[in-house]
């Protein structure tokens, strides 16, 4: 008896840590971000399956936001963060990935959902991940399909899809001086506007790396809102708009983590 008990003591530590249950809900009428990259299936032995959501794993989610009574909005929402209905839901993507197009968007449709897509200008035959870390040199995500700019104006068009900017390169900010940084964050944001001839107000920090020059060249670039990879839920969208914490939404994540997420913002220790 004795060791069934140790052993099913052990389970519950273990499930507690990983999800993390106890923790507090983060009241409701405060709007979540979630973080998407790729909408896909999972590779054998790649390094960044962390960013490969199944698409069955997104149509639950979505299914199950929908049946909760989550309301979708974007980013361009957020300034009208007081009016905003509770459980409000913002759906994000970054890089600009093909599959955004060929599985999210479908699904999106199905569920009268919408999203904000980050989109990397300059976005082919880039590894970025190369830019945080030089060892990360297996070409990975260069291999990955991006979308053309005539897949992302048929987005765009959609009316499910707004734009945000994502930097020319998606350079890691850190290692920029100021003429650089605007060329990444100033000059990359009116080329996108111009080319699809829609605002583009959201900025997303390429790898969640960022400082206070670089906070000051989105502001000063036009952007009105900007999102990080700090995980949680603002708890003040005015005061936070331009380092915004986001819900990171995983691969590896089962329903019962999301589920636990939308209510916490967080992951388990």
């Amino acid at each position: 008896m004795i060791p069934f008990l140790l052993a099913m003591g052990l389970i519950a530590f273990i499930l507690s840590r990983r999800y993390a249950w106890w923790r507090a809900s983060v009241d409701y009428r405060h709007p979540r971000i979630l973080m998407y990259h790729m909408v896909c299936e999972a590779q054998p032995g790649a390094k960044f399956n962390k960013l490969r959501v199944p698409p069955a794993n997104f149509e639950q989610q979505l299914a199950w936001l929908k049946e909760q009574g989550w309301h979708f909005a974007s980013m361009s929402d957020l300034g009208n963060a007081v009016k905003l209905p509770s459980k409000t839901v913002i759906l994000t993507f970054d890089d600009g990935y093909e599959d955004n197009l060929l599985n999210a968007d479908p699904v999106l449709e199905r569920y009268d959902a919408k999203a904000t897509i980050y989109v990397v200008e300059d976005r082919f035959n880039r590894d970025w991940s190369t830019s945080k870390k030089a060892h990360h040199d297996s070409g990975e995500l260069m291999r990955e399909s991006k979308l053309s700019d005539v897949q992302l104006e048929q987005m765009l068009a959609s009316g499910r899809w707004e734009l945000g900017g994502h930097t020319r390169t998606h350079a890691n900010l850190a290692n920029l001086n100021s003429a650089q940084r605007n060329i990444e964050i100033s000059d990359a944001r009116q080329s996108l506007a111009a080319r699809f001839s829609v605002p583009v107000d959201s900025f997303a920090y390429p790898f969640g790396i960022y400082g206070p020059e670089d906070v000051a060249a989105a502001r000063s670039a036009g952007f009105t809102t900007a999102v990080t990879t700090r995980e949680g839920i603002s708890l003040d969208v005015a005061t936070q708009a331009m380092e915004l914490p986001r819900i990171k939404v995983s691969g590896k994540d089962s329903m019962l983590a999301f589920r636990l997420r939308m209510r916490t913002g967080l992951r388990g220790a």
